[in-house]
């Protein structure tokens, strides 16, 4: 029965993979694949308490992941709602296409540490329609908005999923990770911003605003407000959990509930449909729940391969067969290009146990940096990219011959620089 599961969990996760060729969503794919091989394992002969103890310990882990994402995508889609986000993109004012390059690049890289690497995303594509009149020059600024975002979501607890469940887990703590990963991600940022800025030369061209823009009801002092707010709520939760030590789950629902508050109560005299538009109810409607349903088909599948002992017997394997750890997350890290990085991701906490290798080890931080950062390998290898080609149609063939190869030397540049301080320190 155990090798029914795996081939499961492959077809799984071949269907994943393959989601833009297939025309499935990979939210569908994941929850069969989660439930089926939770299924065989519990018709393969082990006892109903046993199944019962194991599956409520694995869904109350993962009911804390997922609890903190709705938490962390529903502030910022309330703050997207209130058009807090032009504050930051309304400083933007150079036409220089350099500058402006590393002035969007430095901005998703912070910005992704706090909002998460999918969301800046999309708010950097949009803003980019906005500054950049031609088609061409934009393919770039996005790229490098990609690369950008991943490295920024890769030293931040909160920026990025993977992350955001190693910390959870309890492989990393929050310091540690912005200590230890701060470096490697600046590096795996300017490399990129370097090499492609050789690419654009000259002034941007003005972009022509059409009459249409709809009529902003919303006032300034109310964006800044839900803005800064929302972030510093975003900012908390790590505080939160170092001061109570609750799980961060809970410091994300606080800060939810408090800008929930603050929006009703700032909106009470307004008009009920003007309301209604700005409040938690019609955030949680814009919100990507697939992907929430997504994470938990893929964590409910791991979780069964890691309970039947297939993972940490695959670990075994890959100790007796590769033997460096280095390269094992290297590698990893490459694959994650191909392969969603949240299973691969899930698969190693699955695979390692605390016992075997304790909290803030080198191998959960190049864990971390590389699964976060590998991504940008290929258009397809990162939620950024993705939701990039979809809002820009930027074409697999033209990242690959063009950025490709930048997100390589990103990518070793960054892991070169974690051997070098951890070398030195």
């Amino acid at each position: 029965m155990e090798i029914l599961t795996i081939i499961v969990f492959v077809v799984g996760y071949l269907l994943i993979t393959l989601e833009h060729n297939v025309h499935i969503d990979k939210a569908a794919t994941a929850i069969i694949t989660g439930v089926l091989c939770w299924t065989l394992y519990a018709l393969s002969g082990v006892e109903v308490h046993h199944i019962s103890e194991h599956l409520g310990h694995h869904l109350s882990g993962i009911a804390g992941i997922l609890f903190f994402l709705i938490g962390a995508m529903t502030i910022v889609e309330l703050i997207d709602a209130h058009q807090g986000f032009e504050v930051i993109t309304q400083q933007i004012r150079t036409r220089d296409k350099r500058r402006l390059l590393w002035v969007i690049g430095i901005l998703t890289f912070f910005l992704s540490s706090i909002l998460d690497n999918l969301t800046t995303t999309i708010v950097i594509v949009v803003l980019l329609k906005k500054l950049i009149s031609s088609p061409k020059d934009r393919l770039y600024y996005i790229a490098a908005t990609v690369i950008a975002a991943n490295a920024g979501g890769a030293w931040s607890p909160i920026g990025d999923v993977t992350t955001t469940m190693l910390w959870i887990g309890g492989q990393l703590s929050a310091g540690n990770l912005v200590t230890k990963l701060i470096l490697p991600s600046i590096t795996a940022l300017i490399v990129p911003l370097f090499l492609i800025s050789w690419k654009l030369k000259g002034e941007l061209q003005d972009v022509e605003e059409g009459s249409e823009n709809p009529k902003n009801e919303i006032h300034p002092r109310e964006k800044k407000l839900v803005l800064f707010l929302g972030v510093g709520m975003l900012l908390m939760v790590p505080i939160y959990k170092m001061i109570t030590h609750l799980p961060p789950y809970m410091g994300m629902l606080l800060g939810l509930g408090i800008l929930w508050l603050t929006t009703e109560i700032i909106h009470r005299e307004k008009t009920h449909e003007h309301k209604k538009s700005l409040s938690v109810l019609k955030a949680l409607e814009r919100m990507d729940m697939p992907s929430i349903l997504f994470f938990l088909g893929i964590l409910l599948a791991v979780s069964a391969l890691e309970t039947q002992g297939t993972l940490p017997g695959l670990a075994r394997w890959l100790d007796t067969s590769v033997g460096n750890m280095d390269v094992v997350v290297i590698i990893t890290g490459i694959l994650s290009a191909i392969v969603d990085n949240v299973p691969l991701v899930a698969a190693a906490m699955g695979m390692y146990s605390l016992g075997d290798i304790p909290a803030d080890s080198r191998f959960w931080e190049m864990l971390a940096f590389c699964a976060g950062t590998g991504g940008s390998m290929l258009i397809i290898g990162s939620a950024a990219g993705v939701a990039a080609m979809g809002l820009e149609k930027i074409t697999f063939g033209w990242y690959f011959q063009k950025i490709s190869w930048i997100a390589l030397l990103s990518y070793f540049a960054g892991i070169g620089v974690y051997f070098l301080q951890t070398a030195i320190f």
